[in-house]
């Protein structure tokens, strides 16, 4: 008997304002795999992440996390829910008030004062995961390069040890270089925590390498979902366009 799928999406609608913005969007992405969602600027890929991580709710449709509805969830059971996930943002949004420890150990934390040599160890263990070692502990973030930023981001998403992984363009404002880095890291993390992980990304080079599967949202749905190594052979008129970079195709 198969698994049951860790996120299932079906049927999913959003709507702001009159303007459709997820039209009957249906996803489902299997335990250990990483998911890319690929599409244009405006074609929903922000919306899908934060009606899955409860931040947006969808106007009807479903929204499972290991067979558990997720959408309607409020107070302690959807804390309890969000506790299964891990989340890098785009921009990497470190307190620049705290320093580099407390900002990774802020998810387990929460901000509240506790044991700080007990953070400050769980700290060092994520940092070195990240390729990141102790002398960055007591540094500011904006005392760091961007790629370091994005490492120690990366250090809080896994600091809890979730159970899936949510990547906001995880290589934006990284050079072609640092952006591999990041890339090689996530692939690393993902392999060695065996979580499961949705990206959202403009970067096809990211998604080729971090994905096992990658998916085209268009229009409010999933127009093409397939095998990273079939992005630039799909067949496919808009993936192709997308990622060829085409003026002239069916995306308008």
């Amino acid at each position: 008997m198969a698994a049951q799928p860790k996120i299932l999406l079906t049927d999913v609608t959003k709507e702001f304002a009159g303007n459709v913005v997820l039209d009957g969007l249906n996803l489902a992405i299997e335990p250990g795999e990483s998911m890319a969602i690929i599409g244009q600027s405006g074609s929903g890929k922000s919306v899908t992440l934060k009606c899955i991580l409860g931040l947006l709710r969808p106007d009807s449709g479903s929204i499972r996390i290991d067979g558990a509805e997720v959408v309607g969830l409020r107070g302690g059971a959807q804390d309890r829910m969000r506790a299964k996930f891990g989340m890098l943002f785009q921009g990497s949004a470190l307190f620049d008030s705290l320093p580099v420890w407390r900002n990774v150990t802020f998810g387990l934390t929460q901000g509240r004062r506790v044991d700080g040599t007990r953070m400050r160890a769980i700290a060092e263990e994520n940092l070195e995961r990240v390729g990141l070692d102790k002398r960055v502990l007591n540094l500011r973030p904006s005392e760091l390069s961007g790629g370091m930023q994005k490492r120690v981001a990366l250090a809080r998403a896994i600091a809890p040890r979730p159970e899936i992984i949510f990547f906001d363009e995880p290589t934006t404002g990284l050079d072609p270089i640092r952006a591999d880095v990041i890339n090689d890291l996530i692939v690393s993390l993902v392999d060695d925590l065996g979580v499961t992980a949705l990206t959202i990304t403009h970067d096809m080079a990211s998604a080729r390498k971090i994905a096992h599967r990658v998916a085209m949202l268009y229009q409010g749905k999933i127009v093409w979902i397939g095998p990273r190594d079939r992005l630039y052979d799909s067949g496919n008129p808009y993936v192709d366009q997308f990622v060829q970079g085409r003026a002239e195709g069916p995306i308008t």
